[in-house]
């Protein structure tokens, strides 16, 4: 029994585990299913901590769940709280920090000396060290933590969490608890949707289903099995009915498009779920928070609330910031009884639900469409089954046979979640600040990865891309006679295309941009555009810009082909430019959203990123002339619907009135 919010909290034996162990001022890792209680832990590691007055560091996967976690604990522990995430500052000295985990690494990596107030970090969804994209993150914060800091790791179901924790033993030589729990307190029933019948449980469906190849699906009716075709082909529609009669809802609806999370909510908006009284409030809360957040004349705020006066909503990261949180809040309320959503929902803070259901069971993995993967799978799923409300959680899956073979389905039920490998692929800015601490020894620091752990050997793919890497900064010149040059330092501060944007530096170019141009680089550094949108016109300034950082582009690439590089520098894309020119002109949001074929959403993530690559500048060995420009387009550009911070700065203020 703990005291958490003024209440005694029961705990599970494994929650008891960890506590003790985190009481021994060991670091602990935490292997659970979804749903079974982890943030508890971190929630009492960090009221134990702040009465010690030791620092204690948590750091979240993206950005939107930083700024959950902020709002949450800040409610729990008022005025000991901050948040550093790159899009906002608030409180950095606080006890308490929250921030993404590059902001982490990057501080252990340049900074290391302002963590030493700080004794514990907790790691969430420690898993992400698999992801592809950004699991180097993790490791790299991994290998470098400070000596007096411990770790509390949380993540889903890891199947080889001692090989993992080994390592970590290894390389810092302190006491590592594993904690495992297989046990869920609200069990999982899983059923599915195929051929216009709802079907109890996998054996049951592959004997109607998948049982016989050369007729079609079969049916069971009085005892009798009919071909599917005879019934009509499955509706999402039907599966929100069916889940409304049985009691079911609330529910989370995950789909793997953003057009397709709208067009279900609009299904199924006729079907309408909330009592009169219901219907009242919701409308009246949801017209009270877009007045609060200046949200009244938004388009696809007015659009929603139609599907809100329904307890209908989709949520996904092509909305405004401002208007998901609208409606997590209005879910929290149950006032919405299913919301259709994209994948990284499954990452949210306290959204859990009666039911989920998953539009497909594949998805697109890079390059390959293919069956979920079974973590990825439970993470969604993991959602259903609200611990002290609900006996037991439901998951739907839609089935086609056409689509999945019965053997991909059966992957997803019977196989163990994968282990999580390493994906230790060094940046340039990584290896520049590695360099000036280790010098040429740097390619020893391979040695200290979970990659070199794993492989068992002193060889390794990721070792020779360090070092294709080290020898690029080397010829390039980023690196003379062991040290980092002017131009070194520069790229050492940029965490994302850092050689263009160092060579464009090294020429000269930065210093001659004007503010708007300065703008137009820094979004163009961040932007991808959609596969087959039409590149439009561009005016001649963006021609010029575009010729300059294409020709250096071609040149960086060049030198990473000849030394084996497997992932080039990301180009240049300049799809966005007359965005940009007109928002630093002062043109509202609203006027600029008409001529763009992109969400809200996704131009709010652009220009935010491009501020972060500006304030990143900032710390470079820029001229005092170049730097001001910068300051002047950070001001242009962080206005409004942009500022990250004054937006949550708004969101705390409102959920404490």
């Amino acid at each position: 029994m703990i005291d958490l919010e003024g209440k005694d909290i029961k705990l599970d034996k494994f929650q008891e585990d960890a506590i003790a162990a985190v009481e021994a001022d060991q670091s602990v890792l935490v292997s659970a299913p979804t749903g079974t209680g982890k943030t508890l832990i971190a929630e009492y590691l960090i009221k134990d901590s702040l009465t010690r007055e030791r620092g204690v560091i948590y750091t979240a996967p993206i950005k939107a769940l930083s700024n959950q976690k902020y709002r949450e604990f800040e409610r729990l522990f008022p005025g000991k709280v901050g948040i550093i995430t790159g899009d906002v500052n608030i409180n950095p000295h606080a006890p308490l920090l929250i921030m993404t985990t590059e902001i982490f690494r990057n501080k252990v990596l340049e900074f290391a000396t302002t963590l030493d107030e700080h004794n514990w970090i907790i790691f969430d969804e420690i898993h992400y060290l698999d992801n592809v994209e950004r699991g180097t993150v993790w490791e790299e914060s991994l290998i470098f933590l400070p000596q007096q800091m411990r770790f509390l790791g949380l993540s889903a179901t890891i199947p080889n969490v001692d090989q993992f924790a080994n390592w970590l033993r290894k390389i810092h030589r302190h006491p590592i608890t594993v904690i495992k729990e297989t046990n869920r307190p609200v069990p999982l029933h899983f059923l599915f949707q195929c051929g216009g019948a709802i079907y109890e449980d996998l054996e049951t469906l592959k004997n109607f289903v998948y049982s016989d190849r050369k007729t079609l699906y079969y049916k069971k009716a009085n005892n009798e099995l009919f071909p599917v075709a005879l019934y009509g082909e499955d509706h999402a529609v039907d599966l929100i009915k069916h889940l409304a009669e049985k009691d079911r809802l609330p529910c989370i609806y995950f789909s793997f498009s953003r057009k397709r999370c709208e067009n279900l909510a609009e299904e199924a908006r006729p079907i309408g779920f909330l009592t009169e009284d219901e219907r009242l409030e919701v409308l009246e809360l949801y017209d009270t928070f877009c007045m609060q957040y200046n949200l009244e004349g938004e388009e696809r705020a007015q659009n929603v609330r139609n599907l809100v006066a329904k307890g209908v909503a989709y949520h996904h990261a092509g909305i405004h910031p401002m208007l998901k949180e609208i409606l997590e809040r209005l879910f929290t309320r149950k006032l919405i009884k299913i919301i259709f959503v994209t994948e990284t929902f499954a990452l949210g803070v306290n959204m859990p639900a009666r039911t989920v259901v998953l539009d497909e069971v594949k998805k697109s993995y890079g390059r390959f469409y293919r069956a979920l993967k079974v973590r990825d799978f439970f993470q969604m799923a993991g959602r259903s089954g609200r611990r002290g409300i609900d006996t037991e959680g439901f998951v739907y899956s839609r089935i086609n046979p056409r689509a999945v073979s019965y053997r991909e389905l059966e992957s997803i039920f019977v196989n163990s979640p994968e282990i999580i490998r390493s994906r230790f692929n060094a940046s340039y800015a990584t290896i520049l600040n590695l360099y000036e601490t280790y010098g040429d020894a740097l390619p020893d620091i391979y040695r200290r990865s979970f990659s070199c752990f794993q492989e068992k050997s002193r060889g390794g793919r990721q070792l020779e891309q360090m070092t294709a890497r080290l020898n690029i900064l080397k010829h390039l010149g980023y690196i003379h006679e062991n040290q980092l040059t002017e131009k070194g330092h520069f790229a050492k501060k940029m965490h994302g295309n850092e050689l263009p944007l160092a060579e464009l530096f090294g020429y000269g170019v930065l210093e001659d941009l004007s503010l708007k141009q300065l703008g137009i680089l820094a979004l163009a550094a961040v932007f991808e555009p959609r596969p087959g949108v039409k590149k439009p016109k561009f005016s001649e300034d963006v021609k010029k810009l575009e010729r300059i950082t294409t020709q250096v582009v071609k040149g960086i690439h060049r030198f990473e082909k000849k030394m084996g590089v497997t992932y080039f520098s990301k180009k240049f894309y300049y799809g966005l430019s007359a965005s940009i020119i007109e928002w630093m002109e002062e043109k509202s949001f609203d006027k600029l959203m008409e001529n763009l074929q992109i969400d809200e959403g996704e131009l709010i993530r652009y220009y935010r990123m491009s501020l972060q690559i500006l304030r990143e500048m900032l710390e470079t060995p820029a001229s005092d002339e170049l730097k001001e420009k910068i300051h002047h387009a950070i001001q242009l550009i962080n206005r409004e619907v942009v500022d990250a911070e004054a937006q949550l700065r708004k969101s705390v203020d409102l959920a404490d009135a």
